[in-house]
């Protein structure tokens, strides 16, 4: 048993799936669901790659992002596609503080950030193949490179999950179902 303080008491909720499952808008409709709710935060991660088409985060390059990192600035960071990403540091202080922190993250940091926080549920955003296929084609993104390699990539990885959410009815459905397992054991929900 490692002596290393645990952060808590608030939540971690780990959003995670392949390209293409909706993890970003099911988080955008989460947070604005939950926009009068003090006790929950959406954290911007970044990325070395600019933001847009439906993907809200900030921007670093590359040499900017492993300052950054080495600096202590992330509380959990991973490589993925070709590039960086990073959730900042003040996730630690809002969860110390009690309140629920809400990040879209890769499977890979989910053992370490159940190793580093006390609270931590870990939400799989997934669809069919078909249907992730059709959502990556439609997004057109030069930056997410080979459409193949990115839907092959998420068959290797499966961590512990704590709740699963196929993402294939309404999107209305599908953050009513994200809202819910923020607030897990929430009396008002």
């Amino acid at each position: 048993m490692s002596d290393v303080r645990r952060i808590g008491p608030g939540r971690l909720v780990l959003v995670v799936g392949p390209s293409g499952a909706g993890k970003d808008t099911l988080i955008a409709g989460a947070k604005a669901g939950l926009a009068d709710d003090a006790s929950v935060v959406f954290p911007r991660r970044v990325v070395t790659r600019a933001s847009g088409n439906g993907e809200d985060h900030d921007t670093l390059t590359v040499a900017e992002f492993d300052r950054s990192a080495q600096s202590g600035a992330f509380s959990l960071h991973w490589d993925a596609h070709g590039l960086k990403y990073g959730i900042p540091k003040q996730i630690d202080d809002a969860i110390a503080a009690g309140q629920t922190a809400v990040c879209n993250v890769s499977r890979t940091v989910i053992a370490s950030a159940r190793e580093r926080y006390d609270d931590v549920v870990s939400v799989l955003v997934t669809a069919p193949p078909d249907i992730l296929a059709r959502r990556l084609a439609g997004r057109s993104r030069a930056s997410d490179g080979n459409l193949t390699d990115r839907l092959a990539r998420h068959t290797g990885i499966v961590p512990a999950l704590d709740i699963v959410i196929n993402n294939i009815h309404t999107e209305a459905d599908s953050v009513r179902e994200l809202i819910r397992a923020i607030k897990i054991d929430s009396p008002q929900y």
